[in-house]
């Protein structure tokens, strides 16, 4: 299942899992006065559409031989900003900044012009159509450039979907009674899946201090991008991880296992009202959530000539969805949320 590529005008803030294939306009480095360097590059879209993008410090080493000005590539995986530098050099309200997770794959791209220029009236510059706060006009080695903001409207209905206010309802009495159900032992599901765990809300969970079973309601927003990818190698019975993806060995379940499998592992950010989460969701909840174990989708993918592991499947149906949670929260790691069942 190959993905298909997404356009550089809609990049917004809703998802980390981009996939975008660029030309590289511009690249250059940037060191403060305190001597800490990073780069930053401007890279534009087949229908001419550009975003600047952010390289940090701690990343620099990885990409600043990689990326040359006027190459062709795919870039996967990257957070996404407001455009908040101070010299803006196009058009575009987001930036992008690359993650750990973030991948690039350079390859030959003939549908993206070496050049793009862009042309504005001088009659609406003199009205003062043109946004005060932009690199209005540039120089360039063959002529001046006109960069004009344009609107985003899926900024503006992904907004529109996130919930105003928290529901601040306290748990139903029959909520309580099933929380700490004592009677016999036929439960249906619903008493299973509240059985021993409390009712909280998302506000809630900031009051946690001890390892706790409980259940919330939350909607998902996006992806959080890993260095570590959407998936890792396990066991073929249970879910325990492979030590060597690519030897035979005893698994501590007692499985004989002669080749590891796929298993889900995605972090995804949650939110109810202003409280927002990340979640980690684990491979039998995402497999019952997405209808397909994560051996068939990594399949399926490199199939389809995607061989890259960093590469996130298409899983934006999974998004903007209202779940009721049952949450295990852990002391060891006091901002990871692990999913017991969904």
């Amino acid at each position: 299942m190959s993905r298909k590529v997404d356009s550089v005008k809609d990049i917004n803030d809703s998802k980390e899992t981009w996939r975008l294939a660029v030309r590289i306009m511009d690249v250059w480095s940037v060191v403060n006065n305190k001597g800490i360097e990073h780069l930053e590059m401007i890279v534009m879209g087949s229908l001419g559409d550009r975003i600047q993008v952010l390289i940090r410090h701690d990343h620099l080493l990885k990409w600043k031989e990689v990326f040359k000005e006027n190459m062709t590539c795919i870039i996967n995986n990257g957070s996404v900003y407001n455009n908040d530098f101070q010299w803006k050099v196009c058009d575009h309200s987001k930036k992008i900044v690359f993650l750990g997770g973030t991948t690039m794959k350079a390859i030959k791209l003939q549908n993206i012009p070496p050049k793009g220029c862009f042309f504005k009236d001088f009659g609406e510059i003199l009205q003062g159509k043109c946004k005060t706060d932009r690199l209005e006009v540039s120089n360039a080695w063959s002529g001046s450039k006109l960069l004009i903001n344009e609107d985003i409207p899926e900024i503006q209905d992904f907004m529109s979907k996130l919930p105003t206010n928290e529901q601040k309802e306290k748990p139903t009495q029959s909520a309580k009674s099933l929380s700490n159900w004592s009677g016999g032992s036929q439960y249906s599901p619903v008493e299973r899946f509240v059985h021993n765990a409390k009712c909280m809300s998302l506000s809630q969970f900031c009051k946690i201090k001890h390892e706790t079973l409980c259940v919330t309601v939350a909607t998902t927003l996006k992806f959080d991008v890993s260095k570590y990818g959407w998936f890792y190698y396990g066991c073929t019975r249970c879910s325990s991880k492979a030590l060597n993806p690519e030897k035979a060995y005893e698994c501590s379940c007692g499985q004989n296992v002669e080749q590891p499998i796929p298993r889900y592992k995605i972090e995804i950010y949650v939110s109810n009202g202003e409280s927002k989460y990340r979640f980690v969701f684990w491979d039998s909840e995402c497999a019952a959530i997405l209808g397909m174990t994560a051996e068939f989708m990594h399949n399926s993918m490199v199939e389809n000539g995607e061989d890259d592991p960093m590469v996130y499947p298409d899983l934006s149906y999974v998004v903007m969805l209202n779940i009721v949670f049952c949450v295990f929260f852990q002391l060891q790691n006091l901002y990871e949320y692990h999913i017991f069942k969904c």
